[in-house]
């Protein structure tokens, strides 16, 4: 894991909302896309923003309709990122003390990719397992 850097892991292509995405949208994304958060990016790219599950369940318990709102109302500002060189260990790292599941990638500032825990550990497991027919 020494010599692995976020672009080694890293899933592109990236789903993103933008900021004035209808949260609904976002929420449906979620469901058919089966992972439970997305950066928010502005116009040209750079990450402003994460929204999640909760950031959405927040919304609804606090008596939001997901129609009359948009992911820049909810989302998490000047959320953790990484560069496309940032080391897998320092990566990690950021994950714990963030408490994140997943963690934008950037490259120039813009966003190029996403690593998530179970990429992580889809990379430094080698399976015992065989599918036989």
């Amino acid at each position: 894991m020494k010599d692995l850097k976020a672009s080694d892991v890293m899933v592109r292509p990236v789903i993103a909302a933008k900021k004035n995405a209808q949260v609904r949208d976002v929420a449906l994304q979620f469901l058919n896309g089966l992972y439970s958060g997305m950066p928010v990016t502005d116009q040209d790219g750079s990450v402003i923003g994460v929204i999640t599950e909760l950031d959405i369940l927040g919304a609804v318990l606090a008596g939001k309709e997901l129609v009359k709102i948009t992911a820049g109302e909810i989302m998490t500002k000047k959320p953790a990122t990484a560069d496309v060189d940032t080391p897998l260990t320092d990566i990690v790292k950021i994950m714990e003390e963030k408490n994140i599941i997943r963690l934008p990638i950037t490259a120039d500032g813009k966003l190029v990719g996403i690593v998530a825990r179970c990429d992580i550990l889809a990379t430094l497991i080698e399976p015992e397992f065989a599918t036989y027919m």
